[in-house]
């Protein structure tokens, strides 16, 4: 029978599923209470202490003594990752799969606190997987767009997209997967973006934009399904390539932007926050397509979550960002500007500057500087991309506008180079005509 006491057991690692605990209540709780063996027996086990756990044990010691959290000294070994610990308990009986008044299990905690040597031995003793938090209970409730993790096969699987997608085959067609680890489930801010992100998803159908073909939701691990385009992304493209003509940067612009109208056309606004070439792919026509917009990225316009170096790339993100303040779609067209400018330098922006004086430069109204030839400028696009990267947010042009300026600036380039073909072209039509004339 299970021994409880009012005694709380108190350690820096607590449940992965408890609420946090103010100073004041942890304090004077201790390191265990000599007057109550089975505290003691949970002190041990945080400490990794086999000699004197074992010596408790076989004094006979309830291995199953829970303290009023409903915590064993399992629960405890798990959280600190004591994997001999575990072991120990396990074979003295220890209840691998009992939970504490949250409803965590030692299996639950080991996953949150990515103790995975502890993960894999409760899995050998028979802990139970950790329930996907978007379980159904009825079949008629499965999700249109789930998809039997059986049918995604990762053998020779490598990641792309810096590391957040790898390759997979499903049902003979090649996709991208991103995996959400087990420790997303015990995250309940994580799951409600991961929901949110579904949510979205299932609006998204535009061709310049990726395309969302499914999910993992029914058990663990889940995963998001897309498309997959294996020509890469435009950052791999511009390093082959370099500086690009300005009828391919303004054609790849149209894509970019017609792809993001989109997003911010949706109700709610789909706001990017890290538009940049990595995060942009080129499909088999040669066309681009906005992705990585995943659940650590969607926002909508009233939602503020501030970016950092870690999360994103500082070349492209707009200074009202890393100044804290309130910010909306515009700051996808901040970003929008300098991937343009960059299409037409051949180089990303302030290619000089490390990445953490990149925010700096911004926030003291710096951009990078134009050196490209101004013919490549021309019809108004350098105009267009001082326009987009304005330090006010609000008098940036949106999407719509900025598709409109594209369409007439491209129309100008074709006109000029058409007029230089047709006087060669008339020249070899009149030279042709005199020689027949001669015979």
């Amino acid at each position: 029978m299970e021994t409880k006491t009012a005694v709380r057991f108190m350690l820096q690692k607590q449940s992965s599923l408890a609420p946090e605990r103010d100073r004041a209540e942890s304090e004077g709780r201790g390191e265990g209470d000599d007057r109550d063996e089975g505290v003691r027996l949970m002190y041990l086990a945080n400490e990794g202490d086999l000699d004197g756990i074992r010596e408790l044990l076989d004094s006979g010691i309830n291995v199953n003594f829970r303290d009023i959290d409903d915590r064993t000294a399992l629960h405890i070994a798990a959280c600190q990752g004591q994997t001999d610990v575990v072991s120990l308990l396990l074979q003295h009986g220890a209840t691998v799969d009992s939970k504490d008044r949250w409803g965590s299990t030692p299996f639950a905690d080991a996953v949150y606190y990515k103790n995975h040597e502890v993960i894999k031995l409760l899995e050998k003793h028979g802990a139970k997987p950790l329930m996907a938090p978007m379980h159904v209970n009825h079949a008629r409730e499965v999700p249109e767009y789930e998809i039997d993790p059986k049918e995604l096969d990762f053998t020779n699987s490598v990641y792309i997209t810096k590391g957040t997608f790898c390759i997979a085959s499903w049902r003979g067609t090649q996709v991208a997967v991103k995996k959400l680890g087990d420790e997303v489930i015990a995250d309940e801010n994580k799951v409600r973006a991961f929901r949110d992100e579904l949510a979205l998803f299932q609006k998204i159908r535009h061709p310049n934009v990726v395309q969302f073909l499914g999910a993992v939701t029914q058990s663990s691990p889940m995963m998001i399904v897309t498309e997959y385009l294996p020509k890469g992304d435009l950052r791999a493209y511009l390093k082959g390539k370099g500086a690009l003509q300005p009828m391919i940067a303004l054609r790849f612009a149209l894509d970019i932007a017609r792809g993001m109208n989109y997003l911010h056309e949706n109700k709610p606004p789909i706001i990017h926050r890290d538009l940049e070439p990595s995060n942009i792919l080129r499909d088999d026509s040669g066309h681009l397509k906005v992705a990585d917009f995943g659940f650590s990225k969607l926002l909508t316009v009233k939602e503020v979550k501030p970016l950092t170096c870690i999360e994103t790339s500082c070349r492209y993100v707009a200074p009202e960002v890393f100044k804290n303040y309130d910010y909306d779609t515009k700051v996808d067209v901040f970003s929008f500007a300098l991937i343009l400018q960059e299409m037409i330098e051949g180089c990303p922006p302030f290619c000089t500057k490390q990445d953490n004086e990149v925010p700096k430069a911004y926030a003291s109204r710096e951009r990078p500087p134009f050196k490209a030839p101004s013919k490549y400028y021309a019809h108004g696009l350098k105009e267009l991309i001082e326009d987009c990267w304005n330090e006010k947010p609000e008098k940036r042009p949106t999407f719509r506008q900025i598709i409109k300026r594209l369409e007439s600036i491209h129309n100008s380039f074709s006109r000029k180079k058409s007029w230089k073909v047709r006087p060669l072209k008339w020249f070899h039509n009149l030279e042709a005509m005199l020689k027949e004339r001669s015979f």
